[in-house]
């Protein structure tokens, strides 16, 4: 009877999460969020981001896409993400990131994304997840960032956005320019991603309250559960 119950209560929960989440859609990306999160274009980059106060400082989700060009390759993403990522001069004195884990290949949707993490490498204390790919000579970057002292509290929210990353950029997206923004082939990708993080994120992002280590233990754990869920479904496909 207590299994019956504890089922129960799981399938509604399940069911009132699948009610709250909405998709956002845009020329080459859809994946779902949290019905309040809302994603504004920032030039090219997409910033979304809940709508409630403080949740919209603590966590942020920024995706941008380029025409690949000649530093557009899963292996040179793959040596970017292995090392520490200089954080972003606007926040404070220049510093270099800590690296998490190193990017690993996942299948999401039956498509191959690589998967990093690092610390302090957008704005200071925050995690941030990094999932890039290529597709139809688009190259796509979608960033995952919280307080270190709140991941723990959006590890599964992220997972269900990243498990649900969907690339539907059409062949002929780059002669539509309309349907972009699409930035053009030169560049990097992800060289303005810091530029596009709101100011009001570095506002106390170097706090860290009492409690905060464990909030971060059970964040990396989670995470950890989703790389394990990624390579399990890769196993199996």
């Amino acid at each position: 009877m207590k299994n019956t119950c504890f089922v129960s209560f799981l399938l509604i929960l399940a069911s009132s999460t699948l009610v709250q989440a909405k998709v956002f859609r845009n020329a080459y990306i859809a994946f779902e969020m949290p019905d309040e999160w809302n994603c504004t274009l920032e030039q090219t980059e997409w910033v979304c981001r809940s709508s409630k106060e403080p949740d919209s400082k603590e966590a942020i989700i920024i995706l941008t896409a380029k025409e690949v060009g000649p530093t557009d390759s899963f292996q040179l993403y793959e040596n970017h993400l292995n090392n520490p990522i200089a954080t972003n001069a606007a926040a404070a004195k220049s510093t270099q990131s800590q690296l998490v884990y190193k990017a690993k290949y996942v299948q999401i949707n039956n498509h191959k994304w690589l998967d990093g993490l690092h610390n302090s490498s957008e704005v200071p204390n925050y995690f941030t997840r990094y999932l890039s790919t290529i597709k139809n000579r688009i190259a796509v970057l979608v960033t995952f960032s919280a307080h270190k002292k709140y991941y723990a509290k959006y590890s599964s929210m992220f997972h269900n956005a990243i498990m649900s990353m969907n690339i539907i950029a059409s062949r002929d997206l780059l002669s539509k320019s309309e349907l972009g923004p699409i930035r053009v082939g030169e560049g990097t990708l992800g060289q303005t991603i810091s530029p596009a993080m709101p100011a009001d994120m570095y506002t106390d992002s170097s706090a860290d309250k009492k409690g905060g280590g464990m909030g971060l233990l059970l964040g990396l754990l989670l995470v950890g559960g989703s790389i394990a869920g990624f390579f399990y479904y890769k196993k199996k496909s």
